[in-house]
């Protein structure tokens, strides 16, 4: 954005301070979830609540809505030019955030904070011990404040709006609750004929596998180094739940951990992980119209998801990408318990149900979130008691994928989001593997036709796929909403056609 007006530029300076407070409270958030003693989340919980509290403070000041209010002026009275329409949709998206901000209780905002810290600390110690009673009174408390906050915002959003789609606005931009039910019926109505089918039929004999951690870790990081990873920008560290964080423009950070009995886990995570922060180093934002203006921003956590779920899935769960690394793992053992690619390429798509979401094949992964979704909607606005989730949860697991967690662990408490009032966010991983389906059919199309991203993957060229997507994906920022963005690339509706086709050809050729 050209900050040659005076009230632009002056605007650009206040949100780049903004920024700057931002990324502190990041860099807290990201040293909570690696190495932070556990004794230190009380404190930590203030020092992020007083973060919180500061950044509230200065998205509603007086000045600040002053400085937008003579920069929409500014623009208004502006000749149209080359950048006009990046300056005037950062503004609309400012604007838009301001009245949000507005509706707030700076009070709720500081309370919510250190209610994020302590559900954290709780969820862990409930999860190590397996019970949810211990995390039950945290996650209670967090969503009586995340209900209080959507009827603060309801002012700003679209009439009609349910507390959930509320919450869900920072993750999905106008997303509503019929249009997921639409996306999301084809998943519970055919997915669980697929797990059937693979039921059915019998399995290859395999052999218990077990990599050691310092094997696991050297592959992850040779895995890293083959797509690009730049230590002068980039860190990886380990952290209960995997998860990608920007600290600022050049500062990218993954975490991992190691499963036991999970030997391929860390791997995919790792991959998984480096997609999310690969969209994160890919975004506009070398640019004046970009940073630190919202145009810079990724265009939803759906379009976030599609982007880790392709690197982990469509490249790293895919043949070609068997074929090249099953010699890497044989060589690191120093033997071959696949019996060859074609055997550890069936190992890296179990393609059977399981517990744990994020150990959770591409077949069943759907089902999960269809769960947590479905009890979301029961504890936000159905008013399902707290008490009720580990039963409910284990029902409801036990009807979508047949099988009954045996304990808390491996039930409710498996997932962070909860414990930091993340209501609203589990959708963008289905809509993650759906956009990244359809994504996918345009890539191809693009590169040669059907399987063309098999071809490019066998000849070592995630270069060409990284370098579409940089061009084709990458670039919108928020420019548009997700499934306005599969539009654009696609040329049709978001659907869940396309992931449905590559699901049942991939089994297809598995079980060949």
């Amino acid at each position: 954005m050209s900050a040659t007006g005076t009230a632009l530029a002056q605007l650009r300076a206040y949100l780049h301070e903004t920024r700057l407070l931002g990324s502190i409270s990041s860099a807290l958030y990201y040293d909570q979830n690696t190495v932070m003693p556990a004794a230190g989340a009380a404190w930590r919980g203030e020092q992020l609540a007083l973060l919180a509290t500061e950044l509230h403070r200065r998205q509603v000041a007086a000045p600040y809505g002053d400085l937008l209010q003579a920069a929409e002026a500014e623009a208004e009275a502006t000749p149209p030019e080359a950048g006009q329409a990046a300056v005037s949709r950062n503004l609309e998206l400012l604007r838009q955030d301001l009245e949000r901000q507005r509706c707030l209780d700076p009070a709720l905002v500081a309370a919510l904070a250190k209610a994020r810290s302590r559900g954290y600390a709780l969820w862990q110690e409930a999860r190590a011990k397996q019970t949810f009673a211990l995390f039950a009174p945290a996650l209670e408390e967090m969503i009586g404040l995340r209900r209080h906050q959507a009827g603060q915002l309801a002012a700003a959003e679209a009439a009609g709006s349910s507390p959930w789609e509320i919450l869900a606005q920072p993750f999905e931009p106008d997303v509503r609750q019929a249009r997921l039910q639409e996306l999301f019926l084809p998943l519970r109505e055919q997915l669980p004929r697929l797990l059937e089918a693979v039921r059915s039929a019998p399995g290859p004999a395999s052999e218990a596998v077990d990599i050691p951690e310092p094997v696991q870790d050297n592959l992850c990081e040779a895995l890293l180094q083959s797509w690009g990873y730049d230590p002068r920008h980039c860190q990886r560290s380990r952290s209960p739940h995997p998860f990608s964080c920007t600290l600022g423009p050049a500062d990218f950070r993954i975490t991992t951990r190691v499963v036991p009995g999970q030997p391929l886990s860390a791997f995919l995570a790792t991959a998984h992980e480096w997609g999310h922060s690969l969209y994160e180093q890919g975004l506009p934002r070398g640019d004046d119209h970009y940073f630190p203006w919202p145009l810079g921003e990724a265009t939803s956590m759906g379009v976030h998801e599609s982007q880790s779920l392709f690197w982990e899935c469509r490249i790293a769960r895919g043949e070609s990408f068997a074929s090249r690394w099953q010699p890497r793992f044989t060589a690191a053992l120093g033997r071959d318990p696949w019996g060859g690619s074609r055997g550890f390429w069936r190992a890296l798509n179990p393609m059977q149900p399981g517990m744990i979401r994020v150990e959770a094949d591409e077949l069943s992964y759907g089902l999960h979130i269809v769960l947590r979704f479905e009890l979301e909607l029961a504890l936000l606005e159905e008013d399902m008691p707290v008490a009720e989730l580990p039963s409910a949860w284990n029902r409801r697991h036990q009807d979508l994928l047949g099988l009954t967690p045996a304990n808390d662990a491996e039930g409710c408490l498996q997932d962070v989001h909860w414990s930091e009032g993340l209501f609203g966010y589990f959708p963008s991983y289905a809509l993650g593997h759906l956009i990244s389906a359809q994504l996918a059919e345009a890539m191809e199309c693009d590169l040669g036709g059907p399987g063309a991203i098999e071809d490019h993957v066998a000849r070592g060229e995630e270069g060409e796929l990284r370098q579409w997507l940089g061009q084709k994906v990458w670039p919108l920022g928020r420019q548009l909403n997700g499934e306005q963005l599969v539009q654009r690339v696609s040329g049709r509706p978001l659907s869940a056609g396309p992931f449905l086709r590559y699901l049942e050809q991939k089994l297809e050729r598995l079980s060949g």
